[in-house]
């Protein structure tokens, strides 16, 4: 069978027309049966919901030059300079405490003295060797959001 070059054309054109159809919601908004069951719909003008997955706190609950352990969910954030936020495993990397607090720049483990660093948690003060595991978060509007 000779298939000619308009055919093979007009058939990926009508394969990629049904694609697009497909996947459209025909411009009457968001499909309910696609949502998942815990989402909220959003109407055309309102805001989205914010990004990242859990939020873990809000932007002026981190003070800067400071941090919080959120021991609950083995995460801890600091905050360098103002508006720069990072995240860390909350997890001592030296025998697996969680660290206790964020204090006099640095963040600290209690069980045997290590010391991190805010900015990279790099070790500041052992008996840790290595860094605090780096940890995602989204930082969006004054919400700081897990992910």
């Amino acid at each position: 069978m000779d298939t000619s070059r308009r055919t093979v054309l007009a058939v990926g054109a009508a394969g990629a027309a049904a694609l697009v159809a497909g996947c459209g919601d025909g411009g009457g908004g968001e499909d309910p049966a696609t949502r998942p069951p815990d989402a909220t719909p959003t109407e055309p003008g309102q805001d989205s919901p914010a990004p990242g997955g859990e939020e873990l706190a809000r932007t002026a609950d981190i003070p800067v030059g400071g941090g919080k352990v959120f021991a609950d969910k083995k995460i801890v954030v600091t905050q360098p300079e103002s508006g720069d936020f990072k995240a860390f495993s909350a997890v001592c990397t030296h025998q697996g405490c969680t660290v206790a607090n964020v204090s006099d720049g640095t963040i600290n483990c209690l069980c045997h003295g290590s010391k991190f660093g805010l900015a990279d948690a790099a070790v500041e003060a052992g008996p840790a060797t290595k860094p605090l595991p780096p940890e995602q978060i989204t930082v969006s509007g004054n919400s700081i959001r897990r992910g």
